[in-house]
């Protein structure tokens, strides 16, 4: 009886969780790398149906075939394996800038004349290309990955990014360098529109011609944002520069006689830089990016000398004395393991192919994340819904020695352009914990490692000072509860932003109940006390 009813409470919390995902009316591309693989084979098609529009109208051939011929080249630089391809965030934002502006430019173009066969292709599938928020989530993620990973903007315009792979890497235009500076103009980040306006002028002088922008209006903006950050003297700079160009712009004028008569001034009181408020969050934002870039913060000799390498058969379970995984400690307080090799190459493929919306019936439902906190797609695939699936959840049980019945459906998550997860918890500090499931709280979390990562994407526990870099097939694990049953705010977690790569992962959590007698309750002991004594750790050999 007891068993029915916990089943039957669960089926009704997934039918809210499903029924609260279809209520995301928008597509949004930039927010996974795996479904931003679709616009390149729809861009394919558009191009094919260029084909026949060029063949109808021989007119519009000169303009129209320069347009073919860009399109041609960026797509075909995908090759035969579009997420290698997207997994680099400037190809990734290329696309996303591509497929909602230089289309659309282009049917804008052709309307006034143009082959039913084109028109009604393009306008057909206009509800599955990017739009303008996609574009701007895209140039976003760029500047967050500068921002966390220290990046200047010459190496990234130029596509060079650490751990990237040997396939092609397009290189940002003046256009797509001004783009990135408006995003940051759209923000009130003041420091990356100087950047990026500076590196667009930069590759103007080095002989760019074809763009759409005038450097005139570059050099707006450059100075501007050199005014908002306080210094007077390279605004006055930049603005002499835009009169050199156009001797009787008005605003130049104004400007420059504005500077001229701020700086003359004896007593000239320092402009306050406006400093964005977006990375004013809950967290030790620098702490956070440390981890992320992969630098040290620091463990006491003490703290590190707790932590070992060794096999792990929880304690001669049946199902891993033969072969036991290998456990690693990641952190000591609280206690975070890896255990690696928990699921093959194959395992993975084929839990990422169920976890497409538009491959898998057994993905019952979608989430695209797109608030600011979390760039992700999600599905959830029933525990008991595929084999494969089932025999990753009972590894689980095995290798951690708790009951899985109660556990939620496994969740697989694809990351997008810059995709991350800021700093958070995993348990709810409330007197009912996840009621609509009746499970109680997330007693621990099974964090999988569904495909490696070139660079960035790590999983970084901000409070604890302890990092873990994405491989492929390995899992990490931690308790969110104390032994007593209070949350462990230590366990605080985030994903970096992907800077190359296309991460996958499927996170499996845990719940409270059905863990009476695997998990005893202790009112005494810490965390990591806890963590210690518990008998899925006391085995090591």
């Amino acid at each position: 009886m007891f068993s029915l009813t916990v089943r039957s409470d669960m089926a009704v919390g997934y039918l809210l969780l499903i029924l609260l995902s279809f209520s995301s009316a928008a597509e949004e591309f930039y927010t996974s790398i795996g479904h931003m693989t679709q616009l390149v084979y729809t861009e394919k098609e558009l191009l094919a149906s260029l084909d026949d529009y060029i063949q109808a109208e021989q007119n519009k051939l000169d303009s129209v075939k320069r347009s073919k011929t860009t399109f041609r080249i960026n797509t075909f630089a995908s090759g035969g394996d579009p997420e290698t391809f997207l997994s680099h965030p400037v190809n990734a934002f290329k696309l996303l800038k591509r497929m909602n502006r230089e289309w659309r430019a282009l049917e804008m173009l052709v309307r006034s004349n143009v082959s039913d066969g084109f028109v009604s292709n393009l306008t057909s599938r206009s509800e599955d290309l990017p739009n303008e928020g996609d574009q701007t989530g895209g140039a976003e993620a760029l500047l967050r990955l500068q921002d966390t990973y220290q990046l200047d903007s010459d190496t990234m315009a130029k596509g060079k990014l650490p751990g990237e792979r040997a396939h092609h890497v397009g290189c940002l235009t003046v256009d797509d360098c001004f783009d990135l500076g408006m995003a940051a103009y759209q923000e009130e980040d003041f420091y990356y529109v100087e950047m990026w306006m500076a590196q667009a002028l930069q590759q103007m002088q080095q002989g760019e011609t074809l763009s759409s922008v005038d450097p005139i209006t570059i050099l707006d903006y450059h100075s501007y944002a050199l005014y908002r950050q306080g210094d007077l003297e390279a605004a006055l700079v930049s603005t002499k520069q835009l009169l050199a160009i156009d001797p009787e712009n008005q605003r130049g004028k104004s400007n420059l006689a504005y500077f001229e008569y701020e700086l003359a001034k004896p007593d000239r009181v320092e402009i306050i830089p406006v400093i964005p408020n977006k990375y004013l969050t809950a967290y030790n934002a620098t702490v956070y990016k440390q981890l992320c870039r992969g630098e040290s913060v620091a463990l006491t000799p003490r703290r590190r000398s707790r932590l070992f390498c060794r096999y792990h058969d929880n304690h001669g379970h049946p199902n891993l004395l033969i072969a036991p995984f290998k456990e690693e400690d990641l952190c000591d307080a609280p206690r975070v393991v890896r255990y690696y090799d928990v699921a093959s190459h194959k395992d993975a493929e084929v839990i990422k192919k169920l976890a497409k919306p538009k491959v898998s019936p057994l993905c019952f439902s979608v989430r695209k994340t797109v608030a600011a906190f979390r760039i992700s797609q999600n599905c959830w695939l029933e525990n008991n819904g595929y084999k494969v699936v089932k025999k990753l959840i009972n590894r689980v049980g095995y290798i951690t020695g708790l009951e899985m019945s109660t556990a939620e459906w496994m969740q697989v998550a694809n990351y997008g352009v810059g995709g991350l997860y800021e700093p958070h918890i995993d348990f709810q500090g409330v007197k009912n914990p996840y009621e609509y499931l009746g499970t109680g709280n997330r007693i621990a979390t099974w964090l999988l490692y569904l495909s490696h990562v070139e660079a960035g994407g790590a999983t970084v526990f901000p409070r604890a000072g302890a990092f873990a870099k994405p491989v492929k097939g390995s899992a990490i694990f931690w308790y969110n509860l104390h032994p007593d049953g209070e949350g462990d705010h230590q366990t605080q977690h985030a994903a970096c932003p992907v800077l190359v790569g296309s991460k996958w992962v499927a996170n499996t959590w845990l719940h409270e109940r059905g863990q009476e007698f695997k998990r005893r309750c202790d009112l005494q002991s810490s965390a990591e006390q806890g963590l210690t004594s518990d008998s899925q750790y006391r085995h090591d050999g």
